[in-house]
């Protein structure tokens, strides 16, 4: 690749954005030839809540893509962020008239395209979990994430490689507008001839790993547009040609269309519990790496002695990773006999959700799905009848509850818990755990810390800072009918 918004490369540089795809081209299949039939079937889990039919390879063909009212939404499995701002941009298409499509580039096992994600995935997620140790995160982890998916150079050579995922598209309807919740889904979609591709970019960093030249890119936060506009930083100090006006908007949080609707009404039960003293509802929410099991620990550990007391109760989603919750029984003693299991049973968990919206709730309540679907979605279910989300600032700094941000995992996300901080639906991000103890200690004795989080949600809803997921579809939705 030789230019990117009509910025020149290098011919070295250009040279070697081709290194990466020779790459992968020598160790994966190469499949451009290859006639993808589609076949369209009802999401097993999520068709239900989120009207999402899914596009595969093989099985029975359930129905036809419909041109009219149908938007692809193109992800990775790659941790869990991306599918959850995915599950959003679906609940968004839904609520809005709209067929959401599932397109996941990493769940068809004979193509080029998941053998090259899985490569990526399993170096990322094992750079999350060293990233405990400090002396490699701060000479590796951190700058990885932070200057080198910035550069300009490197978004060439993800290009590069993003054809090679192409494939996959061949007998998709190319009119039907894309939403790409990771640039290599929106790269590959324009590579594979799709007309109308919004990309929807999910950090708060601006990072050259995010452009995809021909998309529609959208961002969530206003602090971050003018650095994507004016691609700064992105080839050191040299000032560089901006992204047009008309290929960049800033969109508000992604999030669901459930979550979106019922903020007043979960802010009120929450401000209603508090003043009511009924145990202060702490859900801890593991991400797709695993790399937060020490935390987890030291906090379970400290809440032991107030959940007994009846002055808090737990929500533990260890997501996919049976093994932490098996861990975490054997380390924090006592845990075993004031829990509760949830596993497996989507139904039954979904079930709890909703009725855990009025009715009290104590001890410590466990989850884990082996379904990724399951996996995820449960947490935006739960995170309804949860008075604070402890999370590292990922995708979830974004949705409207209340957070308690610990240690993040790659210093690009320390933006997304500033930005929250200074919205005020959640905490600063506490890197270390005697601080998040006094923060969690400090939330059970005070109840304004999570009320005054709560009125700043509800004062964040009335100017439409979550109404990202629903202007990403209407961007889609309004490039296709141009």
């Amino acid at each position: 690749m030789e230019e990117i918004f009509g910025n020149r490369l290098t011919p070295g540089e250009a040279r070697k954005s081709l290194k990466a795809a020779k790459g992968f081209k020598k160790s994966c299949p190469d499949d451009k030839d290859v006639d993808y039939k589609i076949r369209i079937r009802k999401n097993k889990s999520l068709y239900d809540y989120l009207g999402i039919m899914d596009i595969r390879l093989e099985g029975e063909n359930e129905a036809q893509f419909d041109t009219e009212k149908g938007i692809i939404v193109s992800n990775i499995r790659m941790g869990f962020g991306h599918y959850r701002i995915s599950m959003a941009m679906a609940s968004a298409a839904r609520a809005l008239g709209y067929t959401p499509y599932w397109l996941d580039l990493n769940s068809f096992p004979k193509t080029a395209s998941t053998k090259i994600i899985t490569k990526q995935n399993d170096m990322y997620s094992l750079g999350s979990r060293l990233s405990k140790n400090p002396v490699f995160n701060k000479l590796v982890w951190e700058p990885v994430n932070y200057y080198l998916f910035k550069k300009l150079t490197y978004n060439a050579s993800d290009w590069e490689t993003s054809k090679l995922l192409a494939p996959v598209y061949q007998n998709i309807p190319k009119d039907i507008p894309v939403i790409a919740t990771h640039a290599w889904p929106a790269q590959s979609a324009l590579a594979g001839g799709m007309k109308h591709v919004v990309e929807a970019i999910p950090d708060n960093w601006p990072m050259a790993l995010h452009l995809a030249e021909g998309a529609i890119h959208t961002i969530q936060t206003h602090n971050s547009y003018l650095g994507y506009r004016v691609l700064n930083g992105f080839y050191g100090k040299k000032v560089l040609n901006p992204i047009p006006g008309n290929e960049l908007y800033y969109t508000g949080h992604y999030i669901d269309d459930e979550l979106v609707r019922n903020i007043e009404a979960d802010c009120r039960r929450r401000i209603d519990r508090l003043h009511g003293k009924k145990p202060v509802r702490f859900m801890l929410s593991i991400g797709g790496a695993g790399a937060q099991a020490d935390i987890f620990e030291a906090i379970l550990k400290y809440l032991m002695p107030a959940v007994k007391k009846g002055r808090a109760s737990v929500i533990v989603n260890v997501g996919d990773y049976r093994n932490v919750w098996d861990e975490l029984l054997v380390k924090v003693d006592g845990l075993k006999d004031v829990s509760a299991e949830h596993f497996e049973n989507f139904r039954e968990a979904a079930g709890f959700a909703d009725d855990m919206l009025d009715a009290d709730m104590t001890g410590v309540h466990a989850f884990y799905h082996k379904n990724i679907f399951e996996a995820v979605y449960i947490t935006n279910l739960l995170m309804r009848a949860c008075d604070c989300l402890i999370t590292k600032p990922s995708e979830l700094a974004f949705y409207p509850v209340p957070k308690l941000f610990i240690r993040r995992v790659g210093k690009h996300e320390m933006w997304a818990a500033i930005h929250s901080a200074e919205l005020g639906d959640g905490t600063y991000e506490i890197r270390d755990i005697p601080h998040v103890l006094q923060m969690i200690g400090l939330m059970i004795k005070d109840p304004y810390i999570i009320e005054s989080m709560c009125h700043c949600i509800e004062q964040n809803k009335s100017i439409g800072v979550y109404d990202g997921a629903y202007n990403c579809v209407k961007l889609a939705a309004a490039a296709n009918q141009k």
